[in-house]
């Protein structure tokens, strides 16, 4: 389908959101000027309930094929996986695309990348750093997040500047005094934002986002009580955390254990570079773990999501090596991702059932967000004085939320999008210039893009409503049936005799069938599944997968 949009003005810079507005995930956008492209962030979307059998939803980067020669380069604004997830699918097709980022985002990429055999080509920035990719003209902000070395980046090209938060929040106490530098966002605003793109994640909760120093205590409360095991599952990207659990195994003189590859990694990365800080004698080889007395033990693992394969799902169903039950401490280090709450309560049921006390965000400050809340938008929009706001990071009703934060706070002009409508922004303003459709693109096992909507709605109907196939034998001259219908379900109660009725009305459309000369296979297919849907819809109320199978002899 080729889509038709207007040139870019030479006094403008064209922005295209290809995720990320309307959804918590697959954070990727474009930018246009001079006939040159450049992305900011890459991620990818968890899948729901709804799309069965997905591992992962991916931006929609269609637009981006047979312009890949234009891309100058791919701003990562950290590394978490809704903002990097999608890259090795991306340089799969574009491998001499340049990453720029900070040194552990580009470190954490590296190491994921790796996995796929693909060596990017980086360029690693820090905060306070200008940098030039083709027209634009690019400067990099330090701000504080659930992730170290996280930045914000200005853009500006053909006169116009743009300012991009990326993730964000404004914790005065960080746990690495890395704070949100609101200097340089004064600067920049001082200087003239024609457009700021904002985190709008935690535009709905009220007030300022509590500090990560805030959990200590507790951390600590729940290692002085808890008299076996504790098991902490946190995202294994979230540095801060892991870092306040060494700290305080170290004072109640326990011992701790990375379980998952990924945390393995990440951590090995982070301490690598001096943003992770491991005590001597503290961190132990998993296989160890049988060797160490249970009081004296702390295990670090991914599953907070309630994914199925993760090691915390394996425990609280009893399928992992490690074995919870009555003193242990199971912590719940992590906020849920919209869309997998049933999964977590699983996991969590699971685990209080085998008698492990189980400690989560609902019921104990055991994690706090790492986006910035409506107080400080408000603090930030005082401070920059844009001339427009462009909402991004979140699904629609955060999106509206810090639209009205914005309006509240003296922005003038704010523009609320969705995934593929394209804006131009230049001194005179914003204006919304058309749009492009913006679908998704599933990765199925080694399937990239070739699951369709279709797809899936074969699948949920297979899921929900059951399947029911039906094979018939005709003699392709003379059309009679030789033998069946044979008819054949599964997610059906089968009581006997239930397709006897269904069986005597699709022979008696096949020997009508016979009489009025259809030999078509396709034809006598449609009549069979119109016959047994009619009989399923009126007798089971249900609407199952028909498959007829004709077959001529």
């Amino acid at each position: 389908m080729t889509i038709t949009l207007p040139e870019v003005p030479s006094e403008a810079i064209r922005f295209i959101a290809l995720g990320g507005l309307g959804e918590v995930g697959r954070n990727m956008a474009v930018l246009e000027s001079q006939g040159k492209l450049l992305i900011i962030d890459a991620g990818v979307l968890f899948p729901e309930d709804h799309q069965p059998g997905v591992d992962l939803v991916l931006p929609d980067y269609s637009m981006l094929r047979g312009r890949w020669q234009d891309v100058v380069g791919i701003v990562l604004t950290h590394a978490h996986e809704d903002h990097i997830g999608a890259l090795p699918f991306i340089l799969k097709e574009a491998e001499d695309l340049t990453l720029v980022g900070s040194q552990l985002t580009l470190a954490l990429v590296r190491e994921k990348l790796r996995e796929y055999r693909i060596s990017p080509d980086v360029i690693e920035v820090a905060e306070g750093q200008k940098l030039s990719r083709g027209p634009f003209e690019l400067e990099f902000v330090a701000v504080n997040h659930s992730i170290p070395d996280a930045l914000a980046v200005s853009i500006t090209s053909n006169g116009v500047r743009l300012l991009h938060t990326g993730d964000f929040k404004m914790d005065q106490l960080p746990l690495d005094g890395r704070l949100t530098d609101l200097h340089a966002f004064g600067r920049l605003g001082q200087s003239g934002v024609d457009l700021f793109m904002v985190d709008s994640t935690n535009a709905e909760v009220p007030g300022f986002t509590t500090s990560e120093r805030e959990i200590a205590p507790v951390i600590d409360e729940i290692f002085e009580r808890t008299t076996r095991r504790i098991v902490v599952a946190c995202f294994s990207s979230h540095v801060h955390r892991v870092q306040q659990i060494f700290d305080a195994a170290v004072k109640h003189d326990r011992q701790v254990a990375l379980i998952g590859r990924s945390m393995v990694r990440n951590m090995k990365v982070a301490s690598e570079l001096g943003f992770l800080r491991i005590p001597d004698g503290v961190l132990v080889d998993p296989k160890q773990i049988d060797d160490i007395p249970d009081q004296h033990l702390v295990l670090i693992c991914t599953g907070s999501q309630g994914e199925p394969m993760a090691a915390l799902s394996r425990m609280a169903t009893g399928d992992h090596q490690i074995q919870v039950g009555k003193g242990d401490s199971v912590v719940l280090a992590s906020s849920l991702i919209p869309g997998n709450e049933n999964p977590v309560f699983r996991v969590i049921n699971g685990l209080l059932r085998r008698g492990a006390e189980v400690i989560h965000k609902g019921n104990a400050l055991v994690h706090v967000s790492g986006h910035a809340a409506a107080g400080e938008l408000e603090y930030c929009y005082r401070i920059v004085k844009p001339k427009a706001v462009l909402p991004v990071h979140g699904e629609w009703r955060h999106l509206k939320a810090n639209s009205e934060i914005a309006r509240k706070s003296g922005i003038a002009e704010v523009v609320t999008i969705e995934n593929g409508e394209v804006i131009d922004v230049s001194k005179s303003g914003v204006a919304i210039v058309g749009s492009i459709p913006i679908g998704f693109i599933y990765v199925d096992g080694e399937s990239v893009g070739d699951i369709t909507e279709t797809s899936l709605k074969d699948r949920r109907i297979l899921g929900e409503e059951g399947f029911i196939s039906i094979v018939v034998a005709i003699d392709v001259t003379t059309g009679k049936v030789l033998s069946g219908p044979d008819i054949h379900a599964r997610g059906f109660v089968e009581t006997e005799g239930i397709f006897d009725e269904v069986t005597r009305d699709v022979e008696k459309v096949l020997a009508k069938a016979a009489l009025d000369g259809v030999r078509d296979n396709h034809q006598l297919s449609q009549l069979i599944r119109r016959t047994v849907g009619q009989w399923v819809s009126r007798t089971q109320k249900r609407r199952p997968m028909i498959l007829p199978l004709v077959v001529e002899i």
